[in-house]
């Protein structure tokens, strides 16, 4: 496959965050060519990528519910994500797979009315985390089946290559997004979340859970401050005519929904890469299982499962 053919494929590693894969794989590219895209797009990426980040965290929080036995929750964040959905649809036709983050652009610029339906998606959003708390978070008996449930320490974390929310469920201050900036992430203005045992003990399952609903108000923030800030510019100024990489070999790191997902390009100056090799953080994530899972209770196995929010189509890839 060319370059270019590989994104649809990227598209399908993790279906549930596509932008994310997306945007991991170009930013290798643009660093291993030296492309510097135009501001517009890199706020574009910002923007598409934080919608794309609350409507995983949704997908993750509400099948964590369902796991644990609470069905509304499930319903009503499936319903806000699907309002996300109806975005990208009128960003780029498509709801699932998008392939709308190019080597050095976007396929193609905001429809007109794109920044108004999102600050009204975003005005409708706010009070929806609140009900979101009320309803799941702070409820006793998702507390009792979560707080002190598979505890993660920071150190197994880390040994065991554990990113992303379920890195910082267990008091591990680490996100690519500010510890390694990429496009103009450095200008924004957000915090970073961890665990700190709340409701029971730091880097348990309710951790987990509770730095991905914080999370979504960060990724709101974030949104606001670039839909605020975006500039006028050519959205394919930068996409080159041709992608022939020069000779070399190129590791990037970005921050998905679930981790770091990395991508290791080796190029031979020919139109074809002679080796490509994605980090899937679902994967790493998935192999601390043994460690947190052992000695609880099967329905607890499914809860710790369920908290660190994998997907399958980035494991397997």
């Amino acid at each position: 496959l060319t370059y270019e053919q590989i994104i649809p494929y990227t598209d399908r590693c993790d279906y549930i965050a596509s932008m994310h894969m997306d945007h991991a794989y170009v930013l290798a590219m643009e660093t291993l060519m030296k492309i510097e895209v135009p501001e517009r797009v890199s706020y574009i990426r910002i923007i598409v990528g934080e919608l794309q980040r609350i409507a995983s965290h949704l997908v993750a929080l509400g099948t964590f519910g369902l796991d644990i036995g609470a069905i509304t929750p499930f319903t009503w964040m499936i319903r806000d994500r699907e309002r996300i959905l109806d975005l990208f649809e009128y960003l780029c036709g498509a709801r699932l797979l998008y392939n709308y983050i190019w080597i050095g652009g976007v396929s193609h610029d905001l429809p007109a009315k794109f920044i108004d339906r999102t600050k009204e998606f975003i005005d409708y959003f706010k009070p929806q985390m609140d009900e979101f708390d009320q309803l799941l978070t702070f409820n006793k008996i998702f507390i009792e089946r979560t707080a002190d449930v598979g505890i993660m320490p920071p150190e197994v974390a880390i040994n065991y290559g554990v990113t992303g929310p379920s890195l910082r469920g267990s008091g591990v201050k680490w996100d690519l997004r500010k510890n390694e900036p990429y496009s103009l992430y450095d200008r924004m203005e957000f915090d970073v979340p961890v665990g700190d045992g709340r409701m029971g003990s730091v880097g348990d399952c309710w951790d987990r859970y509770w730095v991905r609903m914080l999370e979504m108000r960060e990724s709101v923030r974030i949104i606001e401050q670039a839909l605020k800030e975006i500039p006028s510019g050519d959205v394919k100024a930068a996409i080159p005519k041709r992608i022939r990489p020069p000779k070399g070999s190129i590791y990037t790191r970005f921050e998905t929904a679930r981790g770091e997902a990395g991508f290791y390009i080796i190029s031979n100056g020919k139109n074809i890469p002679t080796r490509l090799k994605m980090r899937s953080p679902a994967f790493c994530n998935l192999s601390v299982i043994s460690e947190i899972a052992e000695g609880w209770m099967l329905s607890d196995v499914i809860a710790i499962l369920g908290s660190l929010d994998i997907v399958l189509g980035e494991i397997d890839r």
